[in-house]
């Protein structure tokens, strides 16, 4: 599935949060977006999962516009996850993910969760208080929510925040061969560099609401003569010229 943004923009009374956008993110590609806190990454993910409406642009799916598609049907077809969105702490993991998968139509519930559950490693604590978890757990158990769909977009909000390096690289090898064998088309905003450098197609860097530049990870670190993402990262937050 096929996700395009144009001249996307969001106003709040006279503060613009996010300006003109424009991007795409063609089936089975993955964009990282970057950018410092307060640079319109949230807002810009909340207008593409329908929680913000834009106050002007287009967002295009397989080249329909949002608006004038059904909105339920297409909205089964995303999945969002951040571990900044906390599911119920009382119920248990197991409940939770029944519940979500209740409310997105999944089929063959029972099995899907034993499926993501044996995927990520969920099974020593499906039982347990998702308040419970340690702050890596949760991220897993909003990682398996946020699949349980088996979602043709797919939008993360720093993935493997709070995971250890192990189950850090563990997880993202799971999303590689996750992306690869479903076509699935991925935007996640992380400042893990080496995560961004290792799952991304291309890249989006933000700043104040604005797209400062674009490309893939190697094209942009050549552009701006530096060594590595982190650097170039570093250089679009610390200056306010220089990338513009």
């Amino acid at each position: 599935m096929k996700l395009e943004v144009k001249n996307l923009e969001k106003k709040f009374k006279n503060f613009t949060a996010v300006n003109n956008l424009n991007f795409c993110i063609d089936e089975g590609k993955t964009l990282g977006v970057l950018g410092p806190n307060g640079c319109g990454k949230t807002t810009t993910i909340g207008m593409l999962l329908g929680l913000i409406k834009p106050s002007s642009g287009k967002i295009l799916i397989n080249e329909e516009n949002f608006e004038n598609l059904n909105r339920e049907k297409i909205l089964s077809k995303f999945n969002f996850a951040s571990p900044y969105v906390e599911l119920p702490k009382k119920l248990t993991v197991q409940e939770n993910l029944e519940i979500y998968g209740r409310l997105y139509g999944v089929k063959n519930l029972t099995k899907r969760i034993q499926e993501i559950s044996d995927d990520l490693n969920l099974g020593v604590f499906l039982k347990k208080k998702t308040g419970e978890l340690s702050s890596g757990q949760k991220n897993r158990v909003s990682l398996a929510k946020s699949l349980i769909n088996n979602p043709k977009i797919l939008f993360l909000d720093e993935p493997t925040a709070s995971l250890d390096p192990d189950i850090g690289d563990f997880v993202r090898k799971y999303l590689e061969d996750y992306k690869s064998k479903n076509k699935i088309s991925i935007l996640l905003a992380s400042h893990n560099m080496k995560e961004v450098e290792r799952l991304c197609d291309n890249v989006i860097m933000m700043k104040e609401g604005k797209i400062v530049d674009r490309g893939t990870c190697q094209s942009l670190i050549d552009k701006h003569g530096r060594n590595n993402l982190e650097d170039t990262f570093l250089k679009l937050a610390r200056n306010k010229n220089e990338l513009e």
